[in-house]
């Protein structure tokens, strides 16, 4: 069976608990709630022959980029987030990205899934969890 193909610019629609995720990451209260004012804007490039992708969260505040191939362990820079390295692996499951940061916080990680001309984001950190849907530009 096929994989999905993710790519594309997706806007954020809607979110949910980002600020009780971003405590968890240790973020502090001020920066906590610019960023929970943020609407990112996200910009897929997926070559879903090779598994080479591209993920870019853009905002007026910070950008994001991550580069990986699916299936393969690589170490992240998480300094734009919250300062820290980690060693990441995104999968497949089922029609899934499944993401695994091992390193100082434990549980942490992410899934996104793509319905219909959404994809949502649920982002994951020592039991917390913080939801986002974003809507594909047409």
């Amino acid at each position: 069976m096929s994989k999905p193909n993710y790519s594309g610019t997706y806007h954020m629609a809607e979110q949910a608990n980002m600020d009780g995720y971003l405590a968890a990451l240790d973020i502090n209260f001020a920066l906590r709630k610019i960023v929970c004012l943020l609407r990112p804007t996200k910009e897929i490039t997926h070559d879903p022959a090779t598994g080479a992708m591209s993920i870019r969260t853009l905002t007026t505040f910070k950008n994001f980029n991550m580069d990986f191939t699916i299936g393969k362990e690589f170490t992240e820079d998480l300094g734009p987030v919250d300062g820290r390295t980690c060693q990441t692996t995104v999968d497949w499951e089922g029609d899934k990205l499944i993401c695994v940061q091992r390193g100082e916080k434990e549980g942490r990680g992410w899934t996104h899934w793509l319905e219909g001309d959404k994809l949502h984001l649920e982002m994951r950190v020592q039991g917390i969890t913080a939801k986002q849907v974003f809507k594909k530009a047409n």
